[in-house]
């Protein structure tokens, strides 16, 4: 309860800086029920670590959203809260981010995990395509299994500018299949006799999210656990990147070549989380302060789904989440069935 409390103060104090002003008298009604709803799923994604506070946040917002009709007073500071808090929730996150784990794993781990990047980008246009998904669904739910999950989706959502039912609807897809691979993903394993270094390569390499591929390699034994959260993060600093290659294209689409300047689309967000992330990796601060603003991060993730999921309508979601369930499996299958076989012909 004391350690929420200097998150709740820190962010009193960070978000004025990241985002001024945030804590005006136009946006407070509307980030008051933000914090509330954070604050609940911080906890109970302490009790339920298999989905996340990031999920529960969203489904506790969907849940109070459609069963109270918030006053019109509170739409600009909920939406404040689900584009710019996002932001900042992502420079923070940078916190917890190693760059040095990428020579510490090796070239041919790097190949596996580009390939998983560039398979789930081809699967997710080709097969998005197919089932007439919307551009931005194809994108998110592609970064969203190619990278981590909800943090990926986070970071390129303000990129591509999708909307709060896109962003609903891509991370409600994530989570169905990151709890699905927490029990799949062992069983075929020990099936399959793996060594706990491939199992721990593989599940690293396939499972969306963070806390899903703890759940999942540590069930299978330390050392496939240990090997998983290297081959994750090594994953996640693809973030930076992937949103970059995104801004690029976002800003062909809207204005061509003509029109583009680097400096007007780059995503600034992500080149701070980049910093963060330097700032870790060689000790620049000390490391209770980098654990402290990383889950500053998690809480204004929280924040943000919790503001996603309070302006997100239900019923049409569930009406409109069968493609994008069918674009999550077809992706999700893609990249598992990939990164086995190339760990098998690398002989790891």
């Amino acid at each position: 309860m004391i350690y929420i409390a200097y998150v709740l103060i820190a962010l009193l104090i960070t978000l004025p800086i990241t985002t001024p002003g945030f804590y005006s008298r136009k946006n407070l009604p509307g980030v008051l029920p933000c914090l509330l709803l954070a604050t609940a799923s911080w906890f109970l994604g302490r009790l339920l670590p298999i989905a996340g506070g990031a999920v529960i946040a969203i489904l506790l917002g969907m849940l109070t959203g459609n069963l109270w009709k918030y006053p019109e007073t509170f739409d600009e500071g909920i939406t404040a809260t689900s584009k710019k808090v996002l932001q900042t929730a992502i420079v923070l996150f940078g916190f917890q981010m190693n760059i040095n784990h990428v020579s510490a794993i090796g070239g041919r781990v790097v190949a596996l995990i580009l390939t998983v990047i560039a398979i789930a980008a081809l699967v997710a246009f080709a097969a998005g395509k197919a089932l007439g998904a919307s551009r931005n669904e194809r994108i998110l739910i592609g970064v969203g299994t190619a990278i981590c999950g909800g943090s990926a989706i986070a970071a390129a959502a303000p990129v591509v500018k999708a909307d709060d039912r896109e962003v609903a609807t891509a991370i409600s897809t994530i989570f169905l299949f990151n709890v699905l691979a927490v029990f799949i993903f062992p069983l075929l394993g020990h099936i399959m006799s793996m060594s706990d270094l491939r199992f721990g390569m593989w599940s690293g390499s396939a499972i969306n999210d963070t806390s899903s591929v703890v759940a999942a390699a540590f069930s299978y034994s330390g050392e496939a656990g240990n090997t998983a959260v290297i081959v994750k993060l090594t994953r996640t600093l693809m973030i930076v990147p992937a949103t970059f290659i995104l801004a690029l294209l976002q800003a062909k689409k809207e204005g061509g070549a003509g029109s583009f300047k680097v400096a007007k689309v780059f995503p600034w967000f992500v080149a701070a989380f980049l910093a963060a992330g330097v700032i870790n990796s060689f000790s620049i601060i000390p490391a209770e302060a980098s654990a402290f603003w990383g889950n500053m991060g998690r809480f204004c993730i929280m924040m943000a789904m919790a503001a996603i999921g309070l302006k997100t309508d239900f019923k049409k979601l569930i009406r409109q989440g069968r493609r994008s369930i069918l674009l999550g499996l077809c992706c999700s299958v893609s990249v598992a069935v990939v990164s086995f076989f190339m760990l098998v012909m690398m002989g790891e």
